[in-house]
């Protein structure tokens, strides 16, 4: 009898054990998944923050009337505006393809090309650009991670519990991905 209770007990306690350690590790992915994005929201933020200085360093070229300044400059309000981190990412990517089209097109202005201030900006959102690159690959491994833990037996019922969704990936666009010839005037 003794031996039944004790074997009992330790059923119990292992099964809570397994039951606590696999509630822990999916509030860890998740928390480790909040900071990676936190990580890139402070440099998306730094990027946003540059776009009213691009806006104001070409306003004296006719490239200020294209319609990739507005559609950046909306952009950024959106993003600032923006509470969800799926919303974010869809923003941030839009604003990643505006940004290499804003580049490309000022490909065509010699006269900005040749500013300081122009290139000193191009130079800081390169720089930018670069960091997000390697803070993206650090979110999206930490998402891979969470996606597939909460989407294993049996830590999917505890994330259905704690109402966990699969979080989306930061991705290339098609216009990072697709080379774009370099044209030289």
């Amino acid at each position: 009898m003794i031996i039944a209770l004790l074997i009992f007990v330790v059923v119990i306690v292992t099964v809570f054990s397994f039951v606590i350690n696999s509630f822990n590790q999916i509030v860890i992915l998740k928390n480790n998944v909040d900071k990676s994005f936190s990580n890139i929201d402070v440099i998306l933020k730094q990027r946003n923050d540059e776009v009213p200085n691009l806006v104001n360093v070409v306003k004296a070229t006719a490239l200020y009337e294209n319609t990739i300044l507005k559609d950046l400059t909306a952009l950024r309000s959106q993003y600032l505006k923006a509470e969800k981190t799926n919303d974010k990412i869809k923003i941030a990517e839009q604003m990643n393809s505006q940004m290499k089209s804003f580049f490309v097109t000022a490909e065509n202005y010699p006269e900005l090309k040749a500013t300081q201030s122009f290139l000193a900006l191009q130079m800081r959102l390169s720089d930018i650009e670069n960091m997000i690159a390697d803070r993206r690959e650090y979110f999206n491994e930490s998402v891979n991670l969470y996606n597939i833990r909460i989407g294993i037996f049996p830590d999917f019922i505890f994330a259905k519990l704690m109402n966990y969704k699969n979080m989306q990936m930061l991705t290339f666009s098609d216009a990072e991905v697709n080379y774009e010839e370099v044209k030289i005037n």
